[in-house]
């Protein structure tokens, strides 16, 4: 890690907790004011998926493309060559979260987070006319990541407006970069598989983003191995992982990158109960953060920065579970703070 990037010391404090982003129903001031409640540390800007096209994590990413316009289709969404209803539907959404977040953060000087899907994910995800992921074409690949840029950029500078004193995160959601890396992206037939893409294009292409954007980065992959040292290379200030599923064999870069400055965001809080089930005390949940540490080696005191998060899937939860799943991350949080030696 270079001495110009952020690390944790920068922004973050000891105890700290937020959400993954998403959130369930459909109203996004009393989700606004949930999170302001239970994740005061800091708070992010909510995604209500359960409002339909648009408020899903790739049409709305999709909408604040600079230069490229997009339209829901039956095989997903798709790059097209003007703007139509399904991205004028997801600006509005994105309008109405940040008018939420906006009224729910006044007076406010800590951090706030903001999370966009990130560029691989949009390269699985987004259509080319002809039907095959953007992914196929290293062309748009490239005008798909500028395009991006950009309108995160942008972004930034519309809710550096509206909070002009507050210090602002970005969240690069990666659901797919792992597939992506493996060659496990298929054509819209099914019928081949797309090259594995190599881990130095992967790290420039994020790295391109991370530079251009101001704010520290923090990388959400909830895979069991997500590729933690290319996202540590290409200049994530954090990783957000999901702790309960996250295999052995990431410990070692994991434990470079933590004991490096990189803010570990530990999904510990299930976002979804089975049937019966209830959600842990705090002291139960902190078991997967702790077996981490205990494998890695790292020192029980550098527990204090670890932010804690639910898993993945909140958008499916009942609101009331989804309200509990956040105050239990800031429970854990606290006792991780308080307690680190356990």
């Amino acid at each position: 890690m270079s001495s110009t990037e952020p690390t944790t010391s920068d922004w973050l404090g000891t105890g700290w907790s937020t959400g993954v982003g998403s959130m369930p129903g459909t109203d996004p001031s009393e989700s606004a004011a949930v999170v302001a409640g239970e994740v005061p540390h800091l708070p992010h800007l909510v995604e209500l998926p359960g409002r339909g096209p648009g408020a899903d994590l790739v049409g709305r990413t999709a909408a604040l493309l600079t230069d490229l316009h997009v339209d829901l289709q039956p095989s997903g969404w798709r790059l097209v060559d003007r703007p139509g209803r399904d991205e004028r539907r997801g600006l509005s959404y994105l309008s109405q979260d940040l008018d939420e977040l906006e009224k729910a953060s006044q007076g406010r000087t800590g951090p706030v987070k903001v999370q966009l899907g990130g560029p691989w994910t949009l390269a699985a995800a987004l259509r080319l006319p002809r039907g095959e992921p953007a992914l196929s074409d290293p062309g748009a690949v490239r005008d798909l990541v500028q395009s991006l840029t950009d309108g995160a950029v942008q972004h930034l500078g519309d809710v550096r407006r509206r909070l002009p004193d507050v210090p602002l995160v970005l969240q690069l959601d990666e659901p797919s970069l792992p597939p992506v890396m493996a060659g496990g992206i298929r054509s819209s037939s099914g019928a081949r598989a797309f090259s594995p893409v190599a881990a130095t294009t992967v790290e420039e292409t994020l790295r391109a983003v991370v530079d251009a954007v101001g704010v520290p980065v923090v990388v959400h992959c909830c895979a069991e191995r997500p590729p933690v040292a290319t996202l540590v290379r290409a200049g994530a200030s954090g990783l957000s992982l999901d702790l309960t599923v996250l295999a052995q064999q990431a410990d070692d870069e994991l434990g470079e990158a933590v004991d490096g400055g990189v803010a570990l965001f530990a999904g510990v809080v299930p976002a979804v109960l089975g049937r019966g089930a209830v959600l842990s005390d705090p002291a139960g949940t902190v078991g997967p953060v702790r077996r981490v540490w205990h494998r890695i080696g790292l020192p029980a005191e550098s527990l204090r920065r670890v932010v804690v998060t639910p898993t993945c899937g909140l958008a499916g939860a009942d609101p009331a579970h989804a309200r509990a799943a956040l105050r239990l991350a800031a429970d854990v949080a606290r006792q991780l703070a308080e307690d680190p030696e356990g």
